[in-house]
């Protein structure tokens, strides 16, 4: 079925009469640098549009914020271990730590439930809630508090566009609709709706309290008629660094990795670009409004568009002297990929200080099962070329990947000793099946291709897939898992390039 564009649809929804609406935004996201991107779209959205709009931030309020990959220590070293670990005996304790751990780090925190009860007392015409997946418990309990004043909310985050995990949450108690939808340019007459009790399923991307639902929100178009987000309500008093979050681009342009929840959520499904005036004008703006040039660029792979890439290496410098950013690349097999030793020099200079990639594997066999699109041999280059260019680098990589040998393991681990001088962080996840994703649906179907994982059962709440994994077990494969694991804490023990610090602790 053909789904029509966003403003084909807006255009047969009524007008709406303007008034004055007010409306709370609660924002779950607790980053410990920089405000949240969406947050910043949504507010600056509602308020071009007339709506009087207060922010509920938990940093402002005193919940503590996590900071990420600063430089670690030898109990770091041994948590990884544990919660990595493929030895059996040692399998059940483990599992109870990581259940145990995960239940205490998702618990609703009193501060933030006193914040927004004391937000509801103002009555607020609606509540706009923006939350990740670990934060169900919360929201069952904001929920409640709406329910009790009579006052609708709506919940948005960025993989409510799976049916699945949209019904699981569309059924918490006070939820008024899950949007699973790009809200920039949809939020006025969305919220405006919801307040004079419009039927919300004229909306692409909606799951009602009821369960009615509309047809998937296309991806958002264009970019460039998205607003300037409003950071002004976040507590810039209290970050280590002022950081500005910005997006020059949406989606991917390789969208195959077989494993990747970021290209099937709601922001991410297709590549989109902003121009490159578009993208320099909001960092003049924000630089202006806040005070600083710090920026992190949130691009799933911001070399998607080589074009785009080194329109912005090349103007930064002029539009925002001084300023400073780091993003995320892919390094794939394109003639052009936009990463050259040229381009990531020009990078450099134009203030680039960090770049991330997704590394994954040292084993050409296991990317090639991943559909990464890489090398072995192209990574190793970049790597090499970036920290010669004067990049921090940091890369992220996963264990158990369905059909993964300890000889996989013991080339990822020469990999990392060859380049431990290059690389400043590694991010060492394990093995997750994420919801909507190629590999998901054939681990839920019981495909061949992966005889040694089965689907224990979905999970839609945290949109992924609980499974086991019988691989990985013999002493050959924990032994080398241990080489890597010492690799990769032998590069995370250590400061961050000097010229990068003021971005440790980022994602």
């Amino acid at each position: 079925m053909k789904h029509a564009r966003l403003p084909e649809v807006l255009g047969r929804i009524a007008p709406l009469p303007r008034v004055r609406r007010r409306a709370l935004i609660i924002d779950l996201n607790n980053f410990s640098t920089f405000p949240t991107l969406a947050v910043g779209l949504l507010a600056a959205s509602l308020r071009n549009a007339g709506f009087e709009v207060r922010l509920i931030s938990p940093l402002a309020n005193g919940v503590p914020a996590v900071e990420r990959e600063r430089a670690e220590g030898p109990l770091d070293h041994l948590a990884r271990r544990v919660h990595l670990s493929t030895w059996r005996p040692g399998q059940l304790a483990r599992n109870t730590a990581r259940a145990v751990r995960q239940r205490w780090l998702s618990r609703p925190h009193p501060r933030v439930l006193l914040e927004a009860s004391r937000g509801l007392a103002d009555q607020p015409d609606v509540v706009l809630l923006s939350a990740y997946l670990q934060h169900y418990e919360t929201v069952a309990q904001i929920g409640k508090l709406a329910q009790r004043s009579r006052i609708p909310v709506l919940l948005g985050g960025p993989m409510f566009n799976m049916p699945d995990t949209a019904e699981a949450w569309r059924r918490l108690p006070g939820i008024s609709a899950v949007v699973g939808a790009e809200a920039d340019q949809l939020a006025p007459d969305l919220v405006a709706a919801v307040c004079d009790g419009v039927d919300l399923t004229g909306f692409p991307g909606v799951v009602t309290g009821d369960g009615r639902r509309s047809g998937p929100a296309p991806p958002l178009r264009p970019l460039d008629a998205s607003p300037i987000p409003d950071f002004t309500d976040f507590p810039w008093d209290r970050y280590r660094v002022r950081i500005i979050p910005i997006m020059a681009s949406r989606g991917c342009q390789w969208n195959r990795c077989n494993f990747c929840s970021d290209i099937v959520s709601v922001s991410g499904r297709s590549l989109r670009t902003r121009s490159v005036d578009n993208v320099l004008h909001e960092m003049r703006e924000q630089a202006r409004r806040h005070a600083t040039t710090n920026f992190l660029f949130l691009d799933l792979k911001l070399n998607s568009s080589p074009t785009l890439f080194r329109g912005l290496i090349e103007n930064i410098p002029r539009n925002v002297p001084g300023a400073q950013w780091i993003g995320t690349v892919h390094v794939d097999q394109r003639r052009d990929n936009g990463l050259s030793r040229a381009d990531l020099k020009a990078a450099v200079a134009a203030g680039m200080r960090r770049v991330s990639f997704g590394l994954e594997s040292g084993s050409q066999r296991l990317l090639d099962a991943m559909d990464k699109g890489c090398t072995v041999e192209g990574n190793a280059a970049f790597i090499r070329h970036a920290h010669e260019a004067g990049l921090s680098v940091r890369c992220t990589m996963m264990k158990g990947f369905p059909g993964e040998t300890a000889e996989d393991l013991e080339l990822t681990a020469n990999f990392l000793e060859r380049h431990l001088p290059h690389i400043d962080r590694v991010r060492f996840n394990d093995f997750s099946l994420p919801a909507g994703t190629p590999i998901y649906e054939a681990v839920n179907a019981a495909s061949p291709a992966y005889p040694n994982m089965r689907m224990l059962r979905p999970d839609a709440r945290q949109a992924r897939g609980r499974y086991l994994n019988t691989e990985g077990r013999s002493a050959a494969y924990r032994r080398a898992k241990l080489r890597v694991l010492r690799a990769v804490y032998a590069i995370n023990r250590r400061k961050i390039r000097s010229s990068a610090r003021i971005f440790d602790g980022l994602m």
